[in-house]
């Protein structure tokens, strides 16, 4: 290689150094937007990191700040893209404080449609290439450093006039580009939100500290609770992200509504009537347990960290009511395969059945596992076929939860046996990886999949013969924007399903609309204001 190639490819290099820091400074706006505006901002970091560097005499100290520096810019590059996820699937930023276990529960899901060797090679991946971002950017950073290092004077009086430049056009940026700031301190303004952001949570951790204790019901004796339903078997259905969408202006919604008219239909000629509205759920496109545990507490529980903090106090919940008033209660969870101690300790149900303890042999499903009609038939058969004392139940449809393949389809109630009639069923669907490529045909599957769990409800109150059957079925969230659209609103569908006139009775004051199919003018309520109203009705009077 001459001197002048290598001049060249030193130019070059030096060149590719500049643009390296200049974009890892505008990362964070630039995943945050759409708008190719985001490109042509005065990066600030990137000046300032520079005069750092420029002013420290020690080459090893150079180093040190370098790296961190990189590790600084990468990190903050990486809660911008975790923002985007999580706004894009749960509709709102990742909680600095609490999302750490979410983010364990996403890779579960991404277990199960890629298979675990393609979830931890994925995972390798983004660890290979952050420590490689890092590296980089660490060398990037010197190698500029030392460019400007023998103009170390101008470059550190330019630096004072861009800073300078960079203020103005701040404040006068708006006004020229409204919407979009010209001049970008996206490190600082991640770090600074996301600081925000965990002070808030402090806040909000008091703040529910104080509604936990406060509770009324709690203080209610057991004679006095649930009177209205005594003798009855009452079960709580969650069907996985049965939200508004499902049912009201989409393409696949035709298709749900014919389902709910025909079950409505069904279960009037079997003597039962239904009422229905709509929830406000405090969650969106996952993170099902926040939903559960607004239901059962009263209160709003929006985040993990409130989850964590609610479920370690002792807040009366709507399954503690039925058991101090005397029921059984059990918890039926299908796609849990792990110990759930918060069962016990803070739900107080008296059974909970997973995937592993109630005798499938079928073949799994996606992250479903276990379809929703295995599900109903064998706790119809554990719970509800022999003489019993009356039970109380949280079940959890979960056929209906992402990735939405592969669905199983409808047996005959008197098949279902062990679940080993499911055998020829998997490949009948295709893998998520295929699906995924369009998303309308996962706004597809999304309908089917909340059509099959629909309909293995309907079939479970054909094949149950109990007069004093009351159920309540709701989603728990609306599906993930690629489904429910951008600004969707967290608004799912509720029913309340009993033969005794007395039980409806009790709620006319709720002014619901008849059958399973919610209009687009039926009341909606907030989640938190469900337990509250529930236990007032079916209370004394």
């Amino acid at each position: 290689m001459t001197a002048r190639t290598r001049r060249v490819v030193s130019r070059m290099l030096d060149v590719l150094a500049a643009v390296v820091v200049v974009l890892a400074c505008l990362a964070p706006g630039l995943i945050a937007s759409d708008s190719l505006l985001a490109l042509v901002r005065i990066p600030l970091e990137g000046v300032l990191a520079l005069v750092l560097l420029l002013l420290l005499p020690w080459r090893r100290a150079r180093r040190i700040v370098a790296v961190l520096l990189a590790i600084a810019l990468v990190v903050s590059a990486l809660l911008a893209a975790l923002d985007r996820v999580f706004a894009s699937t749960v509709g709102r930023p990742f909680d600095p404080v609490g999302g750490w276990k979410e983010l364990g529960d996403g890779y579960g899901v991404v277990s199960d449609s890629t298979g675990p060797v393609g979830a931890a090679a994925l995972v390798a991946l983004l660890g290979v290439a952050a420590f490689a971002a890092v590296a980089l950017l660490a060398a990037a950073l010197l190698r500029v450093t030392r460019l400007l290092a023998p103009r170390r004077s101008p470059a550190l009086i330019g630096a004072t006039g861009v800073t300078a430049g960079w203020l103005v056009v701040a404040l006068v940026g708006a006004q020229l580009v409204p919407g979009e700031p010209v001049a970008a301190a996206d490190t600082v303004s991640t770090g600074i939100a996301k600081t925000r952001e965990a002070v808030e949570t402090v806040g909000a951790q008091a703040a529910l500290a104080r509604q936990t204790g406060s509770d009324p019901y709690a203080q209610v004796p057991a004679s006095d609770l649930l009177t209205g339903l005594r003798g009855k078997d009452v079960i709580v259905a969650f069907v996985e992200s049965y939200g508004q969408v499902a049912v009201q202006g989409t393409g696949f919604s035709p298709g749900v509504d014919a389902v709910l008219r025909d079950g409505t239909a069904q279960l009037t000629a079997q003597g039962y009537s239904q009422r229905s509205a709509f929830l406000t759920s405090s969650t969106f496109g996952g993170i099902s347990w926040l939903a559960h545990s607004t239901l059962q507490t009263g209160l709003w529980i929006d985040s993990q960290q409130k989850y964590d903090q609610v479920t370690s106090s002792d807040r009366f919940t709507l399954s503690a009511a039925f058991r101090k008033a005397g029921w059984r209660t059990v918890s039926d969870v299908p796609s849990d395969t792990k110990p759930w101690p918060v069962g016990r300790s803070f739900y107080h149900y008296d059974e909970l059945l997973n995937a592993t303890d109630v005798g499938y042999q079928g073949p799994k499903f996606s992250y479903a596992r276990i379809p929703d009609q295995y599900t109903l038939a064998h706790f119809q058969q554990r719970e509800l076929a022999k003489p019993h004392s009356p039970v109380m139940a949280e079940i959890d449809l979960v056929s209906s939860h992402t990735p939405w393949t592969p669905l199983p389809q409808v047996v005959p109630w008197d098949a279902i046996g062990d679940g080993s009639i499911y055998d020829p069923q998997p490949a009948q669907g295709l893998p998520p990886s295929v699906v995924w490529r369009d998303p309308k045909h996962v706004q597809q599957l999304y309908g089917e999949s909340v059509q099959y769990s629909l309909r293995s409800l309907f079939s479970f109150l054909g094949a149950v013969d109990d007069p004093n059957l009351v159920l309540v079925v709701l989603g728990d969230h609306q599906p993930a924007s690629v489904v429910s659209g951008a600004g969707a609103n967290h608004d799912v569908p509720i029913s309340i399903v009993a033969k005794d006139p007395a039980v409806i009775d009790r709620i006319s004051s709720w002014k619901w609309e008849p059958g399973m199919l919610p209009s687009p003018s039926a009341p909606v309520w907030r989640m938190d204001a469900f337990r509250d109203r529930f236990l007032s009705a079916f209370g004394p009077g």
